[in-house]
């Protein structure tokens, strides 16, 4: 029997092909152009075996981040394991519109809580190697995770100097005299008993980034309780929310007396973040 080619276990699969596709170039180590170019090349046993144990796994649910242990986000491309969230497209918003508060600043200070595979820490970090970042997450995985990609994908000589990274329940073990111009926070925000948690990718995530085993809003409640103290004067406070949270989370911030609060929708015309500055 003829070894299989890239042709035909693309024709097989099961998968949509766009998947199909990442799981093979990843398992042979090529160029995605190159699936064309070698379609027709027979492949080794060993490599064939390993893409149709990733296809078996990705048919049974597993994340295709996961299963490639990568994710790209704002550009770069960050480690992704089973300890941290899968970067998604829409938290690029967060970093947009943090990095547009920041425009005229000069080495402006950023705090993002939570911060799991350091993806919107890094990103903003990219763009503004002045800026000085912190950046705090309870679990010890997760960091250990953001502080790879960091130490992968930024400049190590970057004028606001490393990322330092913090082991921290929210803002618990933040030297209280610290002040930031910017917070930045993608909470876990799915309410407990949410179908979506035994979905889809949602399976196989960390639950304790996704959801706050109550009503989706109180890890956001101390975020922003606790962020007026955290913030310089002028100070700026983004929060990623829930499709449906955005009246609701605009009504904390107002009830904490940040002023100019808003909402940002996404590319789907959803209201994905909201925030405020801290009153003049």
């Amino acid at each position: 029997m003829d070894a299989p080619t890239p042709a035909a276990l693309l024709r097989a699969s099961p998968l949509p092909a766009l998947e199909a596709r990442i799981l093979l170039t990843h398992v042979l180590g090529w160029r995605p152009t190159q699936l064309i170019t070698r379609s027709d090349e027979a492949l080794d046993p060993t490599a064939v075996a390993r893409y149709r144990e990733l296809e078996a796994r990705r048919v049974a649910g597993e994340p295709v981040a996961q299963l490639v242990g990568a994710r790209e986000f704002f550009g770069l491309d960050f480690e992704v394991t089973p300890d941290v969230l899968i970067p998604r497209p829409e938290t690029e918003l967060l970093v947009e519109t943090a990095l547009s508060a920041m425009e005229n600043l000069s080495r402006p200070r950023v705090l993002d809580l939570g911060t799991g595979t350091g993806a919107i820490v890094v990103a903003i970090a990219s763009m503004r190697p002045d800026a000085q970042v912190v950046a705090l997450d309870r679990s010890a995985e997760a960091l250990a995770v953001a502080t790879r990609n960091a130490g992968r994908l930024l400049d190590a000589k970057r004028p606001g100097g490393s990322v330092v990274f913090q082991q921290s329940d929210w803002y618990d073990s933040l030297d209280p005299a610290s002040r930031f111009d910017v917070i930045v926070s993608n909470p876990p925000y799915i309410a407990s008993g949410d179908p979506h948690l035994s979905e889809g990718d949602l399976r196989f995530e960390p639950r304790g980034a996704l959801t706050d085993e109550a009503d989706g809003l109180s890890a956001i409640r101390k975020i922003v309780a606790g962020a007026a103290a955290r913030l310089t004067a002028r100070g700026v406070l983004w929060i990623e929310h829930g499709y449906d949270q955005a009246v609701d989370v605009r009504a904390l911030l107002a009830a904490q007396g940040f002023a100019h609060v808003r909402s940002e929708r996404d590319l789907a015309g959803i209201e994905r973040i909201s925030g405020g500055h801290v009153p003049d």
